[in-house]
């Protein structure tokens, strides 16, 4: 845990023992806030190295678009596309990069299969369905537009 954090756990402790003196129920709702911003901070350093590829193909299906979605950087990643037998390698990828492989010619349906190495070497495999027809739709898309979305 961080320096700053542990000072914002410690300033919540001792409000929480002051509201003590002043009302138990005041005190019950400070210790409430301190566990939520624990259980935060928790989650937080957990999810620091997050490691996500994923495949995606383009609206035209001529292109295979690798996207790293995590928080941490992805090493050493092998995509073999089945069964077009089309294998390629991506040195690297940081958090919201993203790299394009062209293809020859359109594919129709295909599988990706992505195998990838965290920064401790642990790998990591993961298949895509990559279809032409529902190459850039999103499937949890709401079917009337909510939010600006």
């Amino acid at each position: 845990m961080e320096k700053n954090q542990k000072i914002i756990l410690v300033a919540g402790a001792l409000i929480t023992l002051g509201l003590l003196a002043i009302d138990v129920f005041f005190a019950l709702i400070a210790l409430v806030v301190v566990l939520i911003l624990l259980m935060s901070f928790h989650i937080m350093g957990e999810t620091g190295n997050y490691l996500l590829i994923a495949a995606d193909l383009a609206e035209d299906a001529r292109e295979v678009i690798i996207t790293n979605t995590g928080t941490a950087t992805a090493q050493n990643i092998h995509v073999v596309l089945v069964p077009l037998d089309i294998e390629f390698d991506i040195p690297s990828l940081g958090p919201d990069e993203r790299s394009v492989f062209g293809l020859s010619s359109m594919i129709s349906e295909a599988k990706a299969v992505v195998t990838y190495e965290d920064a401790a070497g642990r790998k990591h495999t993961r298949t895509y369905p990559l279809t032409a027809l529902m190459a850039g739709r999103d499937p949890m898309k709401p079917m009337f537009p909510l939010f600006d979305r």
